[in-house]
């Protein structure tokens, strides 16, 4: 099962479950429209689409009996909408987590992958706390007598900005290149993750493939700031754009962090990731002996530190993108 599985996401990683031996591919979503719109695409008999949200219980726990696998990809993620509108952010991305994972310790699903943000750490938006709350469930869940007793894994993946995905700047910067307006922009020293579709989707099967219970992973990735991001966008489509800017919106950062310092001190390098394993002590904090001494750090990994993306590595970065390459073979310039 996909919750949100209309979604980004969820197209992406369909289309690398469709050839496989998997029996059925349930899509669970709340947008009949995008449902159908996906049913006449793709016209496979291995897709269960069923209607439904997770902020109901009665739903999601009904659509998940008999699942083997979980991708939790439903969520609000526009931080603007979430700043405006928190309560609608708790109830989907806390309460109908919470539901997603009670309905796979109900039906013994053994694997759950829920989708997080670089937004949950070090929280200053609603969408962020919401999801640094669900990480947080996410952990206790793992730890959930039935889950262990049916040896079911529950972990999460977090990841930075997806390009292209529903929502994102790249598009709204073609779109404004296209109607010949200025491209707006928050602020041109902010950085942002660049991760494809396709990233996102290694990640979680990487995590899917690899995860211990109660697991954070996250994948190592390039950055770049939105003025490099614009540049490299208005070069491609052989433009010189006015650049507005209107300065940072509700709940934004100057740069995002995937992994913060005190995760950093435990984690695990494992090339292209970072494995965060769950802190499995209980409040008997006495009976943990610490004998090898503090193993604190002092950096995080963030939008900033990471490897940094000049014009024309983003140039090649984008030109891999198949939403890009279809709007430069499209070019009409008002």
């Amino acid at each position: 099962m996909i919750t949100g599985g209309t979604g980004s996401f969820g197209n992406a990683m369909l289309k690398g479950f469709l050839n496989s031996d998997l029996g059925e591919i349930r899509i669970f979503s709340r947008d009949e429209k995008k449902q159908e719109d996906m049913r006449i695409e793709y016209q496979n008999d291995k897709l269960n689409f069923v209607l439904g949200d997770i902020r109901d219980f009665n739903s999601i726990r009904n659509a998940m009996d008999g699942v083997d696998y979980v991708f939790h990809a439903a969520a609000l993620k526009q931080v603007p909408s979430c700043e405006f509108y928190p309560m609608q952010a708790i109830q989907t991305n806390i309460i109908g987590s919470e539901n997603v994972l009670e309905a796979a310790a109900i039906h013994n699903v053994s694997k759950v992958v829920m989708l997080s943000t670089d937004k949950a750490v070090y929280p200053i938006n609603t969408m962020g706390m919401t999801k640094a709350v669900m990480e947080k469930v996410t952990i206790d869940k793992a730890r959930d007598a039935r889950v262990k007793r049916n040896n079911g894994v529950i972990c999460a993946t977090r990841y930075g900005n997806v390009m292209c995905s529903r929502g994102s700047i790249i598009p709204l910067f073609i779109k404004q290149i296209k109607e010949g307006k200025p491209l707006t922009i928050t602020n041109p020293e902010m950085t942002r993750f660049m991760m494809s579709l396709d990233d996102s989707v290694d990640l979680v099967l990487y995590a899917f493939e690899n995860a211990h219970a109660g697991d954070i992973f996250v994948q190592k990735s390039p950055a770049a700031t939105i003025a490099v991001l614009a540049q490299a966008i208005c070069e491609l489509f052989g433009v010189t754009s006015e650049i507005k800017i209107i300065g940072e919106r509700h709940g934004e950062k100057l740069y995002e962090t995937l992994c913060s310092k005190e995760e950093m001190a435990k984690a695990d390098d494992l090339g292209g990731f970072y494995r965060i394993p769950a802190d499995y002590r209980d409040l008997n904090y006495a009976k943990y002996i610490q004998e090898e001494g503090s193993k604190l750090v002092d950096e995080e990994y963030n939008s900033h530190n990471t490897d940094r993306l000049d014009v024309a590595k983003m140039k090649e970065l984008l030109l891999t993108l198949d939403y890009v390459r279809s709007e430069l073979a499209n070019v009409t310039i008002s």
